[in-house]
């Protein structure tokens, strides 16, 4: 199952975000996928509004990957790694990044442009699907968990191995 919500604004998408992510936990992994424009990196920053980040959150389109540092409900520090693999050539590139510290830490992944994982993309994620809606600032995002470990808590009627079914 696939849970949709519809978004007309930037600051909708942002909040929305943030209500998203009180589902998050210690070694989630998001990966947002879609067109270039539907919103993924105003995704990331309501996350990371939601976990307290303070500064600036931007896409590390050139840079790949940003740490910020952020706090989890019990206000413990709270590792939050933001990638952007836009212009990754190879999934190959991702292992130069820290992929253990990244995909296997104690912080939450949010991975734009994760289809050019391939063969990394980890079993147990959550799955954000961002597109272009009708109006000009409309936007669709669709949110799906996979899991390979039934044991893995669903963020909706979602579950486990592939889509979860509720």
């Amino acid at each position: 199952m696939t849970d949709t919500q519809t978004t007309k604004s930037a600051d909708e998408t942002i909040n929305f975000a943030r209500m998203f992510a009180s589902t998050l936990k210690r070694n989630d992994i998001v990966a947002l996928m879609g067109e270039l424009g539907s919103g993924k990196t105003q995704f990331v920053k309501g996350i990371c509004k939601y976990f307290d980040v303070r500064g600036i959150v931007s896409s590390p389109t050139f840079v790949l990957m940003h740490r910020y540092e952020g706090a989890d409900n019990a206000s413990s520090e709270l590792f939050i790694y933001h990638l952007d693999l836009y212009r990754i050539s190879s999934p190959a590139q991702v292992l130069d990044l820290g992929y253990e510290e990244v995909f296997r830490g104690n912080g939450i992944a949010l991975i734009e442009w994760a289809e050019n994982l391939g063969n990394l993309m980890p079993p147990n994620r959550i799955e954000v699907l961002m597109s272009l809606g009708s109006a000009e600032n409309e936007r669709t995002i669709a949110i799906r968990r996979f899991a390979e470990d039934p044991s893995v808590r669903p963020v909706s009627p979602i579950r486990s191995g592939k889509e979860v079914q509720a």
